[in-house]
This record gives C-alpha cells, structure tokens and sequence, in this order.
C-alpha cells in the first residue's frame, strides 16, 4: 500500500483515470479466474467419465473373480472326492502301476510340466488368488501394484504348465480306461474316477478363463486409471492458480476502495456546493420577491432560514 499513489493529494480526474485502471485490472483477473474454473469443469467432466468406465471394469473385476473363486471351490470338492475314492482303493492303484508303457512316457511329459510350473494347480492357484486379491483390493504404492502384476504374468505362465500337466494327466486316465482288466475288482471305481476328474478339470479351467478375463480387465480399468492420474497432474498447477487470483482481485478491491472513498468524499463536497448556491439563490430569491417553490422552501428550511 505504501507504493501506491497518495488519494488524498489526487485531484478528481486523477482519481477516475486509477479508479479506471483498478476495475480493468479486476475484470482481468475475474475473466482470468472465470477461465481457470471452466478448465476445471472440462478436465472434472472427464475424469467422471474415465471413472466410470474405470470402476464399471473393477466391478466385472470382483465379479468375475468370485466365479473364479466358486470354480476354485468346486474343482477343490471334486479333488477331495476323488482323493477319498483313491484312498479307498490301494489294491487298485497298486494295480496301476504295473501299467508302466505308455504311462511312464506320458508321467515323464507331465514331471517336465511340473518342473516348470514348479508347484501344483492348486497351491499355484492360491498364489494366484492371493496376490490377485492384494492386486484388486490392497491400498498399495504405485510399484508395489506393478511387482504384484510381475509376479502374477509369472504366476499365469505357471498355472499354465501346470494346466498341460493337468491335460496329460487326463490322457493318464484315459490310459487307465483302456485298462478295464485292472478295475474288474471294483468296476465302478474307474468310471468314477474319470467323470470326477472331468468335473474337476472343467471347474479348472472355467476358473483360469475367468482369471484371465481378470488380467484383461484389469489392464484396461489400469489404463483408465492412469489416464486419471494423468488428469489430476494437469488440473494440479491449474487449480494452483484459483487463489492468488482471487487474492490478487481481493487485493485490487481493497486499494480501489481507498480511491472510491475519496472520490465520494469530492463528490459529496460538491454536491454541499451545489446545495450551498441553490441555497444563496433561493434565499436572495425569497428577500427580494417574497416568492419561492418548493424546492427553495425545502432548502430554506433545512438551512433554518423559515421556521414554522
């Protein structure tokens, strides 16, 4: 304020020209301000809509994830049945592994399969569930989230090892089949065991399609959310600008009131000027002709010229 021009030795046309200057000044910052609000609602309209589509993903996310999960739990019941019909039956996998031709071949297959998948579907799986369940609902660091995707891409290429070990384990079966002579002691139990184990391997793979759906999705609600962020780090050093405009045009309207009050001060000093001479008009007016309207009435009366 100490830099500002002095009001009080300003004369009236001065005053105006700052005045001036002030409101033009004002209405910059205003036009300015008006601006940044409207980039504002641009850039909000579309982070609305990329979190839509964003969460519209994560919620076929969750969802899909549950079926994969249910699938998990029925192939697991499955597996217990077959286990416990297994466990019931030694003699007749005592018997199975006299069949060691063909089956031998297809086991070395399978143990390479395993070598990579280095786990079983199972135990993968609820790698897999897990680190996907931290993946989906965690509230994690930007490179946590991507050292869980890493070991998940790894994760996959293991279930899928496993998942072709699982695929000759089947043709195992099928092997067996061929094999009716070793089931004559318990006939039903071959059979049984074969349609156990497609039911277990069709919640299988029901349950992988869904976790790879999962990936797919995730990518792209990933790629809407990054474009979210993306946003916020553009509309950042926008909003920056809102309050020292609106502390510049605060500031404005605080020094142009100082020069509005003095303007006001000049002109009610003229307006007492101009009452002054109508009064002395009105009042050598009324001494020499006795007449007078009633405006020079008023004005006598206020001045205490005519009292009734």
């Amino acid at each position: 304020m100490s830099d500002l021009p002095d009001a009080a030795t300003m004369n009236e046309r001065d005053l105006k020209n700052v005045v001036n200057d002030y409101r033009t000044k004002i209405s910059q910052n205003e036009r300015t301000l008006k601006a940044v609000f409207r980039d504002l609602k641009l850039h909000r309209t579309n982070i609305d809509e990329l979190k839509e589509k964003r969460d519209k993903l994560n919620a076929q996310v969750k969802e899909l994830a549950t079926k994969a999960r249910e699938e998990k739990t029925l192939r697991d019941a499955v597996n217990e049945k077959i286990a416990e019909i297994k466990a019931s039956n030694e003699k007749i996998r005592g018997e199975k592994d006299k069949i060691t031709g063909s089956i031998s071949e297809l086991k070395a297959k399978r143990d390479e399969y395993n070598k990579l998948s280095r786990g079983s579907v199972d135990s993968l799986t609820k790698a897999y569930a897990a680190e996907l369940d931290k993946f989906l609902n965690a509230d994690i660091p930007l490179k946590h989230e991507i050292d869980i995707f890493g070991r998940l891409t790894e994760l996959q290429q293991r279930i899928d090892s496993a998942s072709n070990a699982d695929d000759i384990h089947k043709k195992i079966v099928e092997t067996y089949k061929k094999s009716e002579s070793v089931y004559k002691s318990d006939g039903t139990v071959g059979g049984s065991v074969k349609e156990l184990a497609e039911e277990s391997q069709k919640h299988h793979l029901a349950m992988l399609d869904s976790y790879r759906k999962v990936d797919e999705l995730r990518k792209e609600a990933d790629m809407y959310h990054s474009q979210i962020k993306e946003t916020y780090a553009v509309v950042s050093p926008i909003r920056e600008k809102i309050d020292p405009l609106k502390a510049k045009i605060s500031q404005l309207r605080d020094e142009l009131s100082v020069y509005l009050d003095k303007l006001n001060d000049i002109q009610l000093e003229k307006d007492e000027k101009k009452i002054d001479e109508k009064h002395n008009v009105a009042k050598e007016k009324f001494e020499k002709t006795g007449k007078m309207s009633l405006q020079d009435l008023k004005l006598l009366m206020e001045k205490g010229d005519i009292k009734f």
